[in-house]
């Protein structure tokens, strides 16, 4: 792509309800349209409003919105095109803001999931949309994975960095190094013998690269770190695992975190790989309810701050929207 102002990049995340009490329609946009339990509402209500959403809008708004703003700020500072930003399960939809682009006069974009490691359960779904959206009206340049990206595992490695170094100066004992990515449905990214449904949209048959890339992010966030790091003291988990019903890839983190204490260790310091910034998965899931788990097991548990608005990630960001060189639309 070149330099005109007809190009810009489009950043595109998951979306996240701004208020309480739209978290039934959100959730319903999730699950592709299914109803989902009262209690189920309910329940993630309750882990929102302990990270801060309220019953009215903020000036600030919720986290992933808000970090996700400030990334395209600081990216359009770097680059000369235009950055727009598109969720997939609320505002800014998808749709709204591709017609904006057309209004605005786009003729190409590049597409850059924040989601690094590709998946057609996530970054499937996200390309379908965006697709559906444009039609035929602009030319399209979608980046479907960077989960080895080397600006993103350099970013990581900052981050973690400073979290090993704190935990090694409070504790004496052993440490964990703990990477974890988002949990998805095994049926959903698992070798079938026919093509499974998911969310209207036919998946194929054949292995998703989902889990491999997860924890390629990880094994290269630790060799970046082999100064520090022991690779026995490194570990890989899926988090987050859904309410619904079904199997979800694992290890659990819960499950890890009692073997790390089972295997001697004292502490263990946690990075999410799979997240860019903060929300509810590492403000609730990582930061009180694995924070309560550890302290039941008696570890201290440690997390690296996520990415936000750090320089690294936007050098990275910058990186993919100059030269793209992990394109796999």
């Amino acid at each position: 792509m070149g330099t005109t102002g007809m190009e810009a990049v489009l950043l595109l995340a998951h979306g996240t309800p701004d208020v309480l009490s739209e978290m039934e329609a959100y959730l319903k946009l999730v699950t592709g349209g299914r109803d989902v339990p009262p209690h189920v509402v309910e329940e993630l209500q309750e882990r929102y409003a302990t990270i801060g959403l309220r019953d009215e809008p903020t000036s600030e708004g919720p986290h992933l919105t808000r970090w996700t703003m400030r990334q395209a700020t600081l990216l359009q500072e770097r680059i000369d095109q235009r950055v727009y930003v598109a969720m997939r399960n609320w505002k800014p939809f998808i749709p709204g803001v591709v017609a904006q682009m057309k209004r605005d006069g786009i003729k190409q974009v590049k597409a850059i999931c924040l989601a690094p490691q590709n998946s057609r359960t996530s970054i499937g779904l996200y390309k379908r949309a965006l697709e559906d959206a444009v039609a035929d009206s602009m030319e399209v340049e979608f980046l479907a994975s960077w989960a080895d990206h080397p600006p993103l595992v350099r970013a990581f490695a900052e981050r973690m960095r400073s979290a090993l170094t704190s935990a090694h100066a409070s504790i004496n004992g052993r440490v964990a190094a703990l990477f974890t990515a988002h949990s998805v449905p095994c049926s959903t990214v698992l070798t079938s013998a026919t093509p499974v449904e998911y969310h209207g949209m036919m998946l194929a048959k054949g292995p998703d690269p989902y889990d491999t890339e997860c924890r390629q992010t990880a094994r290269l966030i630790g060799t970046a770190l082999r100064d520090m790091l022991d690779t026995r003291d490194s570990y890989f988990s899926f988090q987050s695992q859904g309410l619904s019903g079904g199997p979800w890839l694992g290890p659990t983190v819960e499950e890890t975190l009692a073997r790390l204490k089972h295997e001697g260790y004292e502490a263990v310091v946690i990075q999410p790989v799979g997240f860019l910034c903060d929300h509810v998965e590492i403000l609730y899931d990582i930061d009180v309810a694995f924070q309560q788990i550890a302290r039941e097991l008696g570890l201290k548990l440690f997390r690296a701050e996520s990415l936000n608005d750090s320089p690294g990630l936007i050098s990275a960001l910058e990186n993919l929207a100059r030269s793209g060189p992990y394109d796999q639309g």
